[in-house]
Order: structure tokens, then C-alpha cells, then sequence
């Protein structure tokens, strides 16, 4: 229990630290026969404060208890 209260509180400071997560997308442009072009797109998605808020908040609850628990 007190690795994923960690890794919670690591992920917790990861989105309040950056404010968007950036992925690659491939987009099919042009398919004619054999030949096709493919145009990779960058996307953002935001994240919101209150989500990095809430997971650091619960892996630090869970550290907690698995201390108090031994």
C-alpha cells in the first residue's frame, strides 16, 4: 500500500506541475491505392489543479494509514 501512496503523490505532483498533457497523434491525409501520407498532430489535453489536488491528497492519506496500520 505505501508504493501506491507514493506513486500517487509523485503522480499528484506531476499534474499540478504541468498544466497540460501533450500526446502525438497520426492522421491519415491522403490514401490512393498503395500510397498513403500520414500527418502526426501534437494535442494538448488540460488538466485540471483540483485532479493533481485530489490524487496527492489521497496518496498522502495512504501513506498515512499504512504507517499507522504497522
Amino acid at each position: 500500500m505505501r508504493i501506491l501512496g507514493i506513486t500517487l503523490i509523485v503522480a499528484g505532483i506531476l499534474a499540478l506541475v504541468l498544466p497540460y498533457v501533450t500526446f502525438t497523434k497520426k492522421e491519415k491525409v491522403l490514401d490512393i491505392g498503395p500510397i498513403e501520407a500520414v500527418a502526426e498532430k501534437q494535442e494538448n489535453v488540460p488538466l485540471s489543479p483540483i485532479i493533481g489536488i485530489v490524487v496527492l491528497l489521497a496518496g498522502t492519506g495512504i501513506v498515512i494509514a499504512s504507517a499507522v496500520k504497522k
